[in-house]
């Protein structure tokens, strides 16, 4: 069936000059505003009716798997496996002259993509050689993250758009609306600012960054720290220029630009690497931290893949991804609570378990669901890095965002994680220990409906009442019972307990 009938009517009135081979390497540019040019190579080989070969977009690698016709009109399908989940394009087109032209939808409800490509020489755009994993030793601990790191990162509000306005702007705000007093120190640049390399090989910014170092510059005017973003593939999750081959350079430029923590990406690296070299890959990053000559905080992005709680640490890792991307849904951040259960014991002061960034404030789940995902994180002592715009906060959100109370958990020194110590349905009861013999606990309601949740003392060890309970969000002193406490817990809700001796 054709996909983009509308597209090729066109094309079969534009000519009858047609080669007759498509076989050949083709690239196809596509310039973006902030000056990078994004290139799509087609190595093709038609035997008769028969189209075979490759397709390269950035990051991604397809084998061409079903073809139909030839240059006066083809359809091609390429597939590929990224992980569990296969991933499908399909193109069609035909050849005017000495152009190929196509169309494409990326997702089916996508935008229709048109491209036209060019004959390239032989082996341009084809993926680099694999460099082998180096062997593994342990790369010495950085002193860094002795709290989980609190901070901003630009993907979940701004993706792509993000640009060195925003993040000064971004900068301002935390440095002045009580964000910078609460904790938050951190304003990571996610994917998207990379550009090309220079002559020697170092990366350079694109347009939307003119200058790297002075950016760090202001940031660091405010009292703030600087973050970055980069893959140890050859290319990003966006498609930008990636670290692979260019480890320990990247770190000396970051070092010079004044960068204070990194966010390692997977991404590319599936291309050339197995789970089983995750650990070598990011040694070889761990290494070049180290080696940069300044002092920065080191965070892995590989989504919870081959067990990276176990050995992160040994590559210097200060935080781990331990799930797949959060989304700015219930169903999302509940789910990656529970993928934490058996978590606690691989964390601790200066490596921390991170079940990705705060969605607080997105839009898409209520005030109190924003208060169970800060409460949760907090429980678990993972990074607070916020994800929303911080110049735009409604009330509501800004003091969700900087309770004092709630992030001194979060912070506590003993960096005990929380335990689910109960689960009745949709009722639970997580705990952490803290520092002055304290303990937190969240009475946590899953389900919809309001319910009445009861906490017993001996659940999490307590011989008898504790001297003082105090609910984090009410900001208010409760009165425990001699044997247990209860409370009314709204759905999707949480009620948030420190208790301490005296």
């Amino acid at each position: 069936m054709k996909l983009f009938r509308m597209f090729l009517i066109p094309l079969l009135a534009a000519g009858s000059c047609l080669a007759s081979d498509l076989t050949g390497n083709w690239v196809a540019e596509n310039p973006s505003p902030d000056g990078t040019v994004r290139k799509t190579y087609f190595e093709l080989k038609q035997e008769e009716s028969r189209i075979t070969g490759h397709i390269r977009l950035t990051q991604f690698y397809y084998t061409i798997t079903e073809s139909t016709g030839g240059p006066d009109g083809f359809t091609v399908t390429a597939s590929m496996q990224d992980g569990k989940n296969p991933r499908q394009v399909v193109y069609e087109g035909k050849l005017i002259g000495e152009e190929l032209h196509m169309a494409t939808r990326r997702r089916p409800d996508a935008a229709l993509t048109e491209l036209v490509a060019h004959r390239a020489p032989a082996g341009e755009g084809a993926m680099p050689e694999r460099i082998a994993p180096p062997a593994l030793h342990k790369v010495p601990y950085n002193g860094l993250a002795n709290t989980p790191p609190m901070g901003w990162n630009s993907w979940n509000k701004f993706a792509g758009r993000v640009d060195d306005a925003t993040v000064r702007s971004i900068a301002d705000a935390m440095a002045t609306n009580g964000m910078k007093e609460a904790g938050y120190t951190y304003i990571n640049i996610d994917d998207t600012w990379e550009g090309e390399r220079d002559a020697q090989g170092n990366i350079q910014p694109n347009k939307k960054f003119p200058d790297m170092k002075a950016l760090a510059d202001y940031v660091h005017g405010k009292g703030l720290k600087l973050g970055i973003y980069s893959s140890p593939g050859p290319h990003t999750c966006a498609g930008y220029e990636g670290s692979y081959a260019h480890e320990e350079q990247d770190a000396r430029t970051y070092a010079t630009w004044g960068i204070d923590y990194l966010k390692y990406d997977w991404c590319d690296a599936r291309n050339f690497y197995s789970d089983d070299d995750m650990q070598a890959i990011y040694q070889k990053m761990g290494d070049a931290l180290n080696a940069s000559g300044r002092k920065i905080v080191y965070s892995l992005c590989q989504y919870g893949r081959a067990d990276v709680w176990k050995w992160a640490p040994q590559v210097s890792g200060n935080l781990w991804r331990t799930t797949g991307d959060i989304r700015d849904a219930w169903e999302s951040m509940s789910h990656i609570v529970e993928q934490q259960v058996d978590l606690a014991p691989y964390a601790g002061p200066g490596h921390w378990n991170d079940p990705d960034m705060l969605e607080i404030g997105n839009s898409h789940m209520t005030d109190t669901e924003y208060r169970t995902h800060m409460s949760l994180w907090s429980m678990l002592a993972a990074p607070l890095i916020a994800g929303n715009d911080l110049r735009d906060m409604t009330k509501e959100i800004h003091d969700i965002l900087t309770n004092r109370e709630v992030i001194a958990i979060d912070q506590d020194p003993l960096g005990k994680p929380a335990t689910r110590i109960s689960k009745s349905g949709d009722h639970e009861i997580w705990a952490r220990p803290l520092s002055g013999d304290a303990y937190a606990v969240a009475l946590y309601n899953r389900g919809t409906s309001d319910a009445k949740m009861t906490l017993k003392w001996s659940d999490i060890g307590l011989k008898k009442a504790p001297a003082k309970a105090r609910d984090l969000w009410t900001h208010s002193d409760v009165r425990p019972g001699k044997d247990d406490y209860s409370v009314e817990v709204p759905g999707h809700g949480v009620a948030l307990l420190r208790l301490s001796a005296k």
